[in-house]
């Protein structure tokens, strides 16, 4: 237990230094206090702020510039990405179904924001989204190479209406950990003709503000990933698929 209070003491450290960056309202690259002035407002040690701030620095939440100084980092979603993908391939080798979970949770924040987007995306969107379709239909044709970085596109694109950045950065990690993860699937791989047509839909009904009807295409484009994930079986670590989502 005697390493208890010195876990505590290292994540209040931290605590602090995250309170100072909120309450001076500081951006991202914006400087920090030197370390001796760190040190003399948190009234630790030399090598306590070093470690809280390598530990802020691991979360993306400050960045440390050797010989120059520490500064507000990005604080982008990179380690959630991290944490989130090992999580999961962790978990399914263990037997779990985390593979399973994760494209649940991807398939209900999609399926509870597509109904705001019907009808109400402009014309430069829809346009943009109709490109990214007629895409996919080249790519299917040829095979179906590219087609999940065009796939990629096409939701970036249709969720962008919701002016929502942080919404873009969740989704985004959604996508980045599941296709690093997602290696062991059972069943047959989708038709690209099938997963082209099912965007098309998707387009269709957003288009025409078809709320329910948006909603149940996008349920039904996640239908066959999780057909396979059903069929799964994770002690086998030697199948290797790249599967469109």
């Amino acid at each position: 237990m005697a390493g208890y209070p010195l876990a505590m003491a290292a994540r209040d450290l931290q605590e602090r230094i995250k309170k100072l960056i909120i309450e001076g309202r500081l951006v991202s690259g914006a400087p920090l206090p030197t370390e001796p002035e760190l040190m003399a407002y948190l009234g630790a040690s030399r090598n306590s702020v070093r470690e809280a701030l390598k530990a802020l620095q691991a979360m993306g939440i400050v960045e440390i510039r050797h010989g120059y100084g520490t500064y507000v980092g990005a604080m982008s979603l990179a380690p959630m990405i991290e944490g989130l993908a090992f999580r999961t391939v962790a978990g399914h080798y263990r037997g779990e179904d985390t593979l399973l979970q994760l494209l649940e949770l991807r398939e209900a924040v999609e399926t509870g924001l597509i109904s705001r987007l019907a009808g109400r995306l402009p014309e430069r969107d829809l346009a943009e989204l109709d490109a990214l379709v007629a895409r996919m239909d080249q790519q299917a044709a040829a095979g179906g190479d590219g087609l999940a970085e065009t796939d990629r596109a096409f939701h970036a694109t249709l969720y962008r209406g919701l002016d929502n950045v942080l919404l873009g950065e969740v989704l985004e990690a959604f996508w980045d950990a599941f296709h690093r993860v997602h290696t062991d699937l059972g069943g047959a791989p989708q038709d690209p003709k099938v997963t082209c047509r099912q965007h098309r839909d998707i387009l269709d009904a957003v288009r025409s503000g078809g709320a329910i009807r948006a909603e149940e295409a996008i349920r039904e484009h996640f239908g066959n990933i999780r057909a396979r994930l059903s069929t799964t079986d994770p002690q086998d670590p030697h199948r290797r698929h790249n599967e469109r989502v």
